[in-house]
């Protein structure tokens, strides 16, 4: 991404009252007609979103033949904390197409719940890494077009060709540069407006299509989409009709039901950041948003008690 060293400050970071470190960021942000309502540093240059891409890609597989809806759908785009019913979601997918965990090509991990983590007594296994229920659909996709599930990954098998082509078709732009994710997964580069343009179509689907019926999934069942206690579930819960999801390095993309989107980078790729701007780009937009302490408790700390916060600047 162009413009890194010279990307504005998006977010400060403030222990006992002086500024101790600062996030420089890009940000886009569309109103309900679709028109730029505003944008700060670089949104035109191509990036990888990272997970941010996995409701594109349950979009793809559901026209390809995926029969999931509620909660495992929105598993299937997850970038989940490997708690217990995650992993038996995962389960679940695999088992209805026939197969079982060892099919996964993701890489083992450990859960990244707290609890899970600490019940898991340090075994890691590929249905806790966080993209395994992405990688259940995926290989279920596989079966129900009798496509091989050894090679699901390559860039040339037709389910990634499938993705390419409806990331490309939602979001309005070509796909500008091929990455590989690090659950292995080819990872596709948007610019913020395509990522924007992809997510105001799932938030104003049709309820019956793929893009309505990810959309729904994210709704209804936010705590499947990432995990009991995470940002991207309090949010939802908090903002009525939103869709978020998040991806690595600092990427977030929030849209609501009338249309109205935000997509945003942090330079850095620090996570810290990222949900103070985001929830300061929605307030902009005109969005009655949580306090910060409701859907991100992670004060500054001196000792054991806060002494500073993290603040969006400049939005």
């Amino acid at each position: 991404m162009s413009g890194l060293t010279d990307a504005p400050v998006v977010a400060e970071v403030v222990r006992s009252g002086v500024v101790e470190s600062v996030h420089r960021g890009a940000l886009l942000a569309l109103a309900a007609d679709g028109s730029v309502a505003y944008a700060i540093g670089d949104a035109w240059t191509p990036l990888f979103p990272r997970s941010a891409n996995k409701p594109l890609q349950a979009v793809a597989m559901l026209r390809h033949g995926l029969s999931l809806d509620g909660e495992l759908l929105a598993l299937a785009a997850a970038s989940h904390s490997g708690e217990r019913f995650h992993v038996d979601g995962a389960r679940q997918i695999l088992a209805d197409a026939g197969l079982d965990a060892s099919f996964l090509q993701c890489p083992p991990a450990l859960p990244m719940d707290p609890t899970a983590n600490r019940d898991a007594g340090g075994a890691a296994s590929r249905l806790a890494m966080n993209c395994s229920g992405k990688h259940a659909a995926m290989l279920a996709t596989c079966v129900a077009n009798d496509w091989p599930t050894d090679t699901y990954l390559d860039l040339e098998h037709p389910l990634q060709v499938a993705i390419l082509r409806t990331v490309e078709e939602v979001a309005s732009e070509h796909v500008a540069a091929f990455g590989v994710d690090g659950c292995g997964a080819p990872v596709l580069a948007l610019s913020l407006r395509g990522l924007a343009r992809a997510f105001r179509s799932l938030a104003l689907a049709a309820s019956g299509s793929p893009e309505g019926r990810v959309a729904s999934a994210f709704r209804t069942h936010p705590a499947w989409t990432s995990g009991s206690v995470r940002e991207e579930h309090l949010l939802m819960r908090a903002v009525p009709g939103l869709v978020n999801k998040a991806g690595a390095e600092g990427v977030d993309a929030l849209a609501l039901p009338d249309g109205r989107t935000v997509t945003l980078k942090i330079i850095d790729g620090n996570q810290r950041a990222r949900v103070p701007v985001a929830l300061a780009a929605l307030q902009r937009l005109g969005v009655e948003t949580p306090p910060l302490h409701d859907v991100s408790p992670s004060p500054i700390l001196g000792g054991e008690r806060a002494v500073g916060e993290i603040r969006a600047v400049g939005i």
